[in-house]
C-alpha cells in the first residue's frame, strides 16, 4: 500500500474530511486529494506535520497498512524523558531538524535490524 492510501486510513479513523486535512497541511483541498489518491507526493514536511499533530511517528503514517489499527499517540510517563522533550523543543528550527533526522535514523536502523532477524530466523 502507498502513502496515500495510508494518509486517507488516517483521516477516515480520525474522522476528518479531505477539507480538514487540506487546512491541517496548509494546503488546496485538490492537492490533498491527489496526495491522498497517490498522484502528488507528499512534501517531507507535511508529512512531519502530520504526524506531530496526531502525535505519532511518520514510520506510523508510512506503514499504517503493516500495524494493527489506528496508531496510538505518544505518551510520555518517564518525568526526565518529558524534560528532555521540552528542552528540545526550546532549540531552533535547524537544531530541532538535525536532532529529529538522528533520532528517525537510530528507529531505522533499529527497525531494519529487527526485520532482518526476524527473517533470517524464518529461512
Amino acid at each position: 500500500m502507498k502513502i496515500g492510501d495510508n494518509l486517507k486510513k488516517l483521516r477516515e479513523n480520525k474522522g476528518l474530511t479531505q477539507q480538514d486535512m487540506a487546512d491541517l497541511m496548509h494546503t488546496h483541498r485538490t492537492g490533498y486529494s491527489k496526495m491522498e489518491n497517490n498522484q502528488q507526493d507528499i512534501p517531507v514536511d507535511k508529512l512531519i506535520f502530520v504526524a506531530k499533530h496526531f502525535g505519532i511517528a511518520v514510520d506510523d503514517i508510512i506503514f499504517f497498512n503493516e500495524k494493527s489499527g489506528v496508531p496510538n499517540e505518544v505518551s510520555v510517563e518517564d518525568s526526565a524523558v518529558l524534560e528532555q522533550l521540552k528542552l528540545i523543543n526550546e532549540l531552533d528550527k535547524e537544531e530541532k531538524n538535525i536532532l529529529l533526522k538522528l533520532i528517525e535514523t537510530f528507529v531505522s536502523k533499529k527497525r531494519f535490524k529487527d526485520y532482518l532477524q526476524k527473517n533470517i530466523a524464518a529461512l
